[in-house]
């Protein structure tokens, strides 16, 4: 007997004539709000009322699910928890910016809630810390180590990929949303991320999130899901500020549209959700700016001690426009590239950006055939009602698409390849919608010929991208066109030889758009990864002369060139990022090698003068036992210039270590009278010599004053003491 599901049923679809015969009587769970009157049939031509019933079947589930789906399902999440913990603790601490924050936070409450780097509180993050609480929450738990702090944000990475199948699968059925979830998974900046510990992992996961609560409205128009997400995207912003409001107008447009209920009530629903978004992302931020300064960190990554200002000027108008005061390159390297192929700090800018050498391995595999198969869903379902959840599903996933590729396109301050994880999950879920659509409809010609293409494009894009390492499995470029090729054909005579043929293209046709990405995301699951800039995959020609985006101008390089196309620094990450300090798990220590180069790799360019800038130091066993030495005595058992140079003698120590002039040593914490203050007071044992000094990269005198103006004062007035290759300051010494 068939069992009639409400939820199937959407606007535009032909309702099940024997659904009151299959339903208890009785009240329903479901209709625990009162229902609305109903709205007044909307005109529409004899054609569309035609058209409606056919796009509504063949884009709705069937009732019941086959049996095969939670298996199916569940091996998805194996697969998927396999592939982001698989020898994850090769990469140590990864980024030891945040993994010094989560430890701070695993031994003070007051770190854990305001992210600051140290616990004793003297600087925070240059993020909200909603990213740090679930890492310091497990390494409270587990202890210090790599995989305390790792494991997090696997199992995020899972959660993610599970949130995409089940948006997918509402409206699209089982196999699309396998087919989007494993699309996700095996995006390469995705199987980088997933096992990394940026704030990145955390975003993805709550964007995901919030799309799936607004399709979940888009089906009925309960508040309710409006409301949660709402506090997704609060959460959200508490993890990487206004990128997480990135999607909010193409969502909230949407919705206002096409959502099944009066307008007046849409714009009140949409109302409320706004309400839930500003007090889930509020209230933290209203604590902070309440919190007498005085008695709380000092906002990192600001210039005024304001979290407000971090919020619209660093991370906030400043990537947009460039104007970022106290970041890498302000004022130093150049202003931030114009529109329309204008260069600068962080590379050219343009709707090529992201097909370019830098971003193109990590991302544009499958862009091409999410733009081209956006396209087709939405003529297929163009005739559908205004409420059409189909129909609202590809414009809500494009419309977030569209708007993040546009941002990260045109943006001219800072900006990393490992950004573009945000679009993942919309590239994957339009490729599974769009693919399943036409697939329903290959019988047709036209769908055919889309679907033929698309998989010719993908194939097609593949050797591109494959052929910019070509010393890198060359054959795999070569077999990718030769398996597109035939798969291509064989959809476009599958509308004359049957199904068989079409099945059997229709697999060659995946293997084919998915054997670059599945060939990079092995290649990064089996490097290590370290540092502040990582990328996914091996080596990409052309990509060497910049470190996330960032053209490096420095000095020559090898035959006195420098700053292009790999002449003018080290691999941007994959392959040389992470081996040249491959770090033990838990313990900090490291090999020897420049941070971030593979080993034997020449120092090239500005990179030299990064120091410990990007990546953290080699901590020898005597500097770490010299810091443990009567360390209950002080605040800080050291400080450092830089929040990496500190955060790897605060996780080689487990002890407080100041990090002047947050991460890039340009914000005026301390100043020179407060760093005077606490010296005098005996707060401070040990000043640590060399690393990225004196905020070189501050954007103006005055940012670059405080922490230059620290070092040539303790320089000039305290014992200095080399042990092993470490120079310290002994502050309790003067030379006088």
């Amino acid at each position: 007997m068939t069992t009639h599901h409400p939820r199937l049923t959407g606007p535009g679809e032909t309702p099940d004539p024997h659904a009151r015969e299959t339903e208890p009587p009785g009240p329903r769970a479901q209709d625990a709000e009162p229902p609305e009157p109903p709205e007044p049939p909307e005109p529409s031509k004899p054609s569309e009322a035609r058209e409606q019933p056919e796009s509504a079947q063949e884009t709705a589930p069937p009732p019941d699910s086959p049996r095969w789906a939670r298996p199916a399902f569940i091996a998805l999440l194996l697969a998927s928890a396999a592939l982001f913990l698989w020898d994850l603790g090769a990469s140590g601490y990864a980024n030891q910016f945040y993994s010094a924050a989560a430890q701070a936070g695993s031994a003070s409450w007051k770190a854990l809630f305001f992210g600051s780097s140290d616990a004793a509180n003297s600087i925070t993050v240059d993020k909200p810390p909603a990213a740090l609480w679930p890492m310091a929450l497990s390494v409270r738990l587990f202890g210090l180590s790599s995989w305390s702090i790792l494991v997090p944000e696997a199992l995020m990475g899972v959660a993610t990929v599970g949130v995409l199948y089940a948006a997918v699968r509402r409206r699209f059925g089982v196999g699309a949303g396998l087919f989007a979830g494993a699309l996700l998974a095996l995006t390469p900046v995705a199987a980088l991320m997933f096992r990394f510990n940026n704030p990145d992992a955390l975003l993805c996961l709550l964007m995901v999130c919030a799309v799936y609560c607004v399709l979940r409205a888009l089906e009925d128009a309960r508040t309710k899901w409006l409301l949660l997400a709402g506090v997704c995207f609060g959460f959200a912003f508490l993890t990487k500020t206004l990128q997480a409001w990135l999607i909010l107008p193409p969502l909230a447009l949407v919705y206002a549209v096409c959502a099944p209920t009066r307008l007046r009530r849409r714009f009140g629903q949409l109302l409320l959700g706004g309400l839930a978004m500003v007090v889930s992302g509020g209230w933290w931020v209203a604590i902070v700016e309440l919190w007498p300064a005085g008695s709380r960190p000092y906002i990192g990554g600001s210039q005024s001690n304001s979290f407000l200002e971090l919020t619209f000027g660093y991370n906030g108008l400043g990537r947009i426009n460039g104007n970022e005061a106290g970041s890498v390159g302000g004022g130093r390297l150049g202003g931030g590239g114009g529109g329309g192929g204008g260069g600068g700090s962080w590379g050219d800018t343009g709707f090529s950006r992201l097909f370019g050498s830098d971003m193109g391995g990590q991302i544009a595999w499958l862009l091409p055939a999410a733009f081209l198969l956006l396209v087709a869903g939405l003529v297929v379902l163009r005739r559908a009602g205004r409420t059409d959840a189909a129909r609202a599903a590809f414009l809500v996933w494009g419309g977030a698409l569209l708007i993040t590729f546009a941002t990260f396109s045109f943006m001219s301050g800072i900006f990393h390849q490992y950004y573009n994880i945000a679009l993942a999950p919309y590239i994957a879920a339009l490729v599974a919608m769009g693919a399943t659509l036409l697939w329903r409809r290959r019988d047709r010609t036209a769908a055919a010929l889309v679907l033929a293409g698309t998989v010719a494009v993908t194939a097609a894009w593949a050797y591109v991208l494959l052929a910019r390492s070509p010393q890198w499995l060359p054959w795999l470029r070569w077999s990718v066109v030769a398996v597109g090729a035939v798969a291509a054909l064989g959809l476009l005579l599958s509308v004359r030889l049957g199904r068989r043929l079409a099945v059997v293209a229709a697999g060659l046709g995946v293997a084919a758009g998915l054997g670059g990405p599945v060939a990079y995301a092995a290649n990064t699951v089996g490097t290590p990864h370290t540092g502040s800039i990582v990328t996914a995959g091996p080596k990409v020609e052309g990509a060497g002369g910049r470190h996330g985006g960032m053209i490096i101008v420095g000095g020559p390089g090898p035959g006195g060139k420098g700053g292009k196309g790999g002449q003018g620094g080290p691999p941007p990450g994959g392959q040389g990022q992470g081996q040249g300090q491959r770090q033990s798990q838990g313990q900090g220590k490291t090999q020897p090698g420049t941070p971030g180069q593979a080993p034997g790799a020449p120092h090239r360019g500005l990179y030299n003068s990064l120091g410990g800038l990007l990546n953290g130091r080699q901590v020898s066993p005597k500097a770490k036992a010299a810091l443990r030495e009567n360390a209950a005595d002080y605040t800080w058992a050291a400080a450092a210039i830089g929040s990496q140079n500190a955060a790897s003698y605060q996780l080689a120590t487990q002890l407080p270590v100041m990090p002047i002039g947050g991460f890039n040593g340009s914000d005026p914490s301390p100043t020179l009278e407060q760093f005077k203050e606490y010296v005098r007071q005996g707060k401070i044992h040990y000043f640590v010599g060399g690393g990225a000094g004196g905020g070189f990269f501050g954007a103006n005198g005055a940012q670059k004053s405080a922490s230059s103006d620290i070092t040539s004062w303790v320089e000039k007035n305290f014992k200095k003491v080399t042990v092993g290759s470490t120079t310290l300051y002994d502050l309790t010494k003067p030379v006088s």
